[in-house]
């Protein structure tokens, strides 16, 4: 069983940046495949991004290319989600996931986080 806590999200700007942080309980962090998703009124959940287990591999949903960055501290037990240059469009409820897989998955997690709105002003 893993416990999700979101963080970091809030109210920036159009162009700002922000950072949100998922911190997970147990001992076996690494061993979770890791993911972030979101969800904007009256729209389905979509995938940002996910990472591997090491954290070697990423993947990217490709409106989040080159702005989004996915990480993950092993020792610290928590991800992170790294936003730049975000746009009106990026305001949602951001999700975190968590799957026991070192590999890296894009769907299909056992464990979510309560989730953290971001809102991004024009």
């Amino acid at each position: 069983q893993v416990q999700l806590v979101e963080s970091g999200g809030g109210l920036v700007q159009a162009g700002g940046s922000l950072r949100l942080s998922c911190a997970a309980s147990g001992r076996t962090f690494s061993s979770y495949a890791m993911g972030w998703f979101r969800q904007a009124p009256g729209k389905e959940r979509e995938f940002v991004a996910a990472l591997s287990g090491s954290g070697g591999t990423t993947y990217y949903a490709d409106s989040m290319k080159g702005r989004f960055t996915i990480s993950r501290d092993n020792a610290k037990n928590t991800a992170y989600l790294q936003m730049n240059s975000l746009k009106p469009e990026d305001t949602a409820v951001y999700y975190c996931a968590a799957t026991p897989d070192t590999r890296i998955r894009i769907r299909a997690y056992d464990y979510w986080g309560q989730g953290t709105q971001v809102t991004v002003s024009s």
